[in-house]
C-alpha cells in the first residue's frame, strides 16, 4: 500500500488533498479518497449534490467524512457538511457531518449547510 499511498499523493491536481483509504466492504473494493477544493456554503441538499457533481466528484458518503474529520480537519469550516447519504427509513432526512463537534445526524433536504466534493480512485490489484 505505500508505493499507491506515493503514487497517489503524486497525482493529485492543484489544490486536492489525499484524505486516505476507505477499506472496500460487502464485496466492495478499496479506494483511496481525494478531497477537491472548494467549499458551498447555505445550500440545500439537492443544491449541494449538483454543486459536487458540476465539479468532477461527489458528495461524501457517512464513512467518507468520518475519514475527512479525522484526517482533514483543518481543511473544513466549523460547520455541518451534506453527506450523499440518505437517512435508511425516512427518505426526507439526509446525514451529515459537524466539523466542529464531529456529530453525525441528520437533516431535512430543505436545510441550508455546507458541501464538499470527493473523488475516489480505486487501488489497482496491479494485475492489469
Amino acid at each position: 500500500m505505500g508505493e499507491n499511498h506515493v503514487q497517489v499523493k503524486e497525482g493529485l491536481k492543484e489544490g486536492e488533498c489525499y484524505a486516505g483509504l476507505i477499506l472496500g466492504k460487502e464485496g466492495m473494493s478499496d479506494y483511496n479518497l481525494i478531497l477537491l477544493p472548494g467549499d458551498a456554503a447555505d445550500v440545500s441538499w439537492s443544491a449541494a449534490h449538483d454543486w459536487a457533481t458540476a465539479r468532477g466528484g461527489a458528495l461524501p458518503t457517512r464513512r467518507e467524512l468520518s475519514l475527512l474529520f479525522a484526517n482533514l480537519r483543518e481543511q473544513f469550516e466549523r460547520a455541518w457538511y451534506w453527506s450523499s447519504e440518505q437517512h435508511e427509513t425516512r427518505a426526507q432526512l439526509v446525514w451529515g457531518q459537524n466539523f466542529a463537534s464531529g456529530i453525525q445526524t441528520v437533516y431535512g433536504r430543505p436545510y441550508r449547510g455546507h458541501a464538499r466534493a470527493v473523488r475516489r480512485l480505486p487501488i489497482s490489484d496491479g494485475k492489469e
